[in-house]
């Protein structure tokens, strides 16, 4: 399974970006899946996640307002939609993969939720 993120970029405070995140390798029928960031000497933290279906999808309070997850079954691609890009916002974007066999209540927003990751894309907010 591979997990490939991009759109990340170097963007002055208030633009946008959408990042794609290309999965492939298997059939991803019933993975439930996420975007973690990772901002330079903080921990990985959880941005969004949603469901195999796209018809349930989760915000971190910080990203509310601002972000859009979706997602395309028919091309295994994951999108996140971010605007009002803040400075506050630059990090490494990572996309991740749950299996059905690895979702849990209780741990979906957290790194251990998660089978496969990708490499992550930079995302850098200029003030």
């Amino acid at each position: 399974v591979q997990l490939q993120a991009s759109g990340g970029g170097l963007v002055q405070a208030g633009a946008s970006l959408r990042l794609s995140c290309a999965a492939s390798g298997r059939t991803f029928s019933g993975y439930q899946m996420a975007w973690f960031r990772q901002a330079p000497g903080k921990e990985r933290e959880f941005v969004s996640r949603i469901t195999w279906s796209g018809d349930s999808t989760v915000y971190a309070d910080s990203v509310k307002g601002r972000l859009t997850i979706s997602r395309d079954n028919t091309k295994n691609t994951m999108y996140l939609q971010i605007n009002s890009l803040r400075p506050e916002d630059t990090a490494n974007y990572y996309c991740a993969a749950s299996s059905p066999q690895r979702q849990r209540i209780g741990i979906m927003s957290l790194p251990s939720g998660y089978d496969y990751w990708g490499q992550g894309t930079l995302v850098t907010v200029s003030s």
